[in-house]
């Protein structure tokens, strides 16, 4: 496996995007490009990478805008922009998938998003649809419309108290405080994101991981979460598009399984041919990193081969 890393420009006109190909020995026989979630960086899912190029696919990513190192000079990290940025963080993603396809020409461009990214990957498709060839949603979930509409109240008042740059307490506490919860007594901030402690501590110990996200990027994904739940957008998707759902079954962003069977009977419901869902007994939010990860990485593979276009 070779890793090339290189940077392209955002939609907001000025943020370098920071992006990497992991590119197999063999040519390749397909490209997965993986949407990240808030709060981390592309380069966590190597292990995933090195996974599937010595299986014959190319892999590609970046970081979002406001991540990792896609952060511009002076500008807050773990911050889209202004109202509406989102589409930004959306154009971003369509942008990476046609570098891929010139990188790759011909090969079928499949999509993973996790957590954040795959509310991402979502609005991606019903913003481009027919563009991917497939896609796969890990870590996601779906709220009940009435508490996605609290919440965006909430995350407006909080903008008008603090600004849209900085971090709210208040909402950081009722947003991951809650996810922790479910945990007690809890070790760190994090044990929501995995069983195994080791994989937290990494976590921890990632400089360009954790940190309390913009009150201004709550909003922007609150408002990314209302839209990809709206019945009207989700018939605006190509029904052709294969989609997989897989999640940890103990993953507080999913309800423990019980928003990501919402999700999956949403898509059910819009009339997409193709839905697959699996759950990870036992696992939580991060499952490529927990002991059913080399699983989930068969299971990403098996998937992917049999999407691959016949002949």
């Amino acid at each position: 496996m070779v890793q090339n890393e290189f940077v392209f420009p955002s939609a907001d006109g000025k943020t370098g995007i920071h992006a990497v190909d992991w590119v197999p020995e063999t040519a390749p026989r397909g490209v997965l490009l993986i949407s990240h979630g808030v709060s981390e960086h592309i380069l966590r899912y190597g292990p995933l990478a090195s996974y599937l190029t010595e299986r014959g696919f190319a892999v590609a990513g970046h970081d979002h805008l406001g991540h990792g190192t896609s952060v511009a000079a002076g500008a807050p990290r773990l911050y889209f922009g202004p109202k509406g940025s989102w589409s930004w963080v959306v154009q971003d993603l369509y942008a990476r998938r046609e570098l891929a396809g010139r990188r790759y020409p011909g090969l079928p461009v499949f999509l993973l998003g996790h957590s954040m990214g795959s509310f991402l990957a979502r609005t991606y498709l019903i913003r481009y649809p027919g563009t991917v060839a497939g896609a796969i949603l890990m870590g996601t979930g779906q709220m009940p419309p009435a508490v996605v509409a609290a919440a965006r109240a909430l995350a407006a008042k909080e903008v008008r108290k603090v600004g849209d740059a900085r971090p709210s307490p208040l909402v950081n506490r009722l947003a991951f405080e809650a996810y922790n919860r479910k945990f007690a007594p809890n070790r760190t901030a994090y044990d929501w994101l995995s069983v195994r402690t080791e994989n937290v501590d990494d976590y921890l110990a990632d400089p360009l991981c954790g940190g309390d996200p913009t009150i201004g990027l709550f909003r922007e994904m609150l408002g990314g979460i209302a839209y990809i739940e709206k019945r009207e957008n989700l018939k605006r998707m190509n029904r052709n598009t294969p989609v997989l759902f897989l999640s940890g079954q103990d993953d507080p962003v999913g309800d423990m399984g019980k928003g990501v069977r919402r999700a999956y009977r949403s898509f059910r419901r819009a009339g997409v041919r193709d839905v697959e869902m699996k759950l990870y007994p036992g696992a939580r939010h991060e499952i490529l990193n927990e002991a059913c990860g080399e699983t989930v990485c068969a299971d990403v593979c098996r998937w992917l081969e049999s999407h691959l276009p016949k002949g």
